[in-house]
């Protein structure tokens, strides 16, 4: 008899996920739908979520909890910049809740959010939309397998 394989390094991990707000608000799932598949540790899941799916095995199921500092972080009032309303073109759609993309000092792109206008200023947010909000996931894994590497492609 084996040993049911458990979530750690290196292995390939699927399930189902919801995500919640404390108020019961859903924000995703994939019950009843396609679950989703990742491998533990390759930086697609939230660092304190993927930590409370160390150990697991398929067929369990649990419900998380996630702090803000341990989801998307703390709402950092820094984090809302202001621009020259004429630093925008002028077919842009400048209108509180709409998300622009804009380049970061490396040029990577980074979303912002129109948080408010003011005569000539536009005030953008650039907190992640849950920055600051305490959050639920209900997950139910359906696959732990290793991990295969890529295998390089040999040509014959």
């Amino acid at each position: 008899m084996t040993d049911a394989l458990k979530i750690g390094p290196q292995m390939r991990i699927t399930l189902h996920f919801a995500v919640r707000l404390m108020d019961g608000t859903e924000l995703d799932s994939t019950f009843g739908g396609k679950p989703a598949s990742f491998v533990w540790g390759d930086d697609s899941l939230l660092p304190g979520f993927e930590r409370a799916l160390l150990g697991l095995k398929a067929g369990d199921k649990r419900s998380v909890f996630l702090s803000a500092e341990d989801g998307f972080g703390e709402y950092n009032p820094d984090n809302v910049q202001h621009f020259r309303r004429d630093e925008f073109p002028d077919d842009a759609e400048l209108e509180p809740g709409v998300v622009m993309n804009f380049a970061d000092a490396a040029r990577a792109e980074l979303p912002g959010v129109i948080a408010r206008l003011e005569d000539d200023w536009v005030y953008v947010d650039f907190n992640h939309p849950l920055a600051g909000r305490e959050l639920t996931f209900e997950v139910e894994i359906i696959d732990v397998a290793h991990n295969a590497p890529e295998q390089p492609v040999t040509l014959q």
